[in-house]
């Protein structure tokens, strides 16, 4: 289930009995309310986002509190590129951990996409698809704002973690 703005209490228990994912992309809400006042959008926008943005954080917290298996998605294109991570920080915000947040991202989402075979966990026989932050964000997720280092199939795409260490040695 995408989204998941009018998610009741008889969808969340339907949910949990038949392990149905929410892909909640909850850090729009928050991007929208704070960037819509600049952004000139028409009233019937705003009256519209009055009714669905507290509905949807209400509606999230009760999914992610009552135990609803979910799945990081994000709804890149709402915001600018690279605020991604901010989905995390948002899960968090509504109530999940940082360690459900961080397995909604990974193992959860491995599992909802029918790949956990080869995604989802740094295992052996896995692909090497991994992102480096500095910082442990288990202590402080917005550290998962920042990604430092990606590595996709084995090969390495972005690397300011070697970079800095390079620099900061001469």
């Amino acid at each position: 289930i995408e989204h998941g703005i009018f998610l009741d209490d008889e969808g969340i228990q339907l949910m949990k009995q038949h392990h149905t994912f929410l892909v909640p992309t909850s850090y729009p809400l928050f991007w929208f309310e704070e960037h819509a006042p600049q952004m000139h959008m028409p009233p019937w926008v705003m009256e519209k986002a009055a009714i669905i943005i507290p509905a949807a954080k209400q509606n999230m917290r009760s999914a992610f509190r009552s135990g609803v298996p979910v799945a990081l998605g994000t709804d890149a294109g709402v915001y600018p590129h690279g605020e991604n991570g901010g989905e995390f920080w948002a899960m968090v915000t509504l109530g999940m951990s940082p360690v459900q947040a961080l397995q909604a991202g990974t193992a959860n989402a491995a599992e909802l996409m029918g790949l956990s075979d080869r995604l989802g966990s740094i295992t052996k026989g896995k692909l090497a698809d991994i992102v480096a932050v500095n910082g442990d964000p288990l202590a402080n997720v917005e550290v998962l704002k920042h990604v430092q280092f990606v590595m996709k199939d084995g090969v390495v795409y972005k690397d300011e973690i070697s970079a800095a260490e390079t620099s900061a040695s001469h």
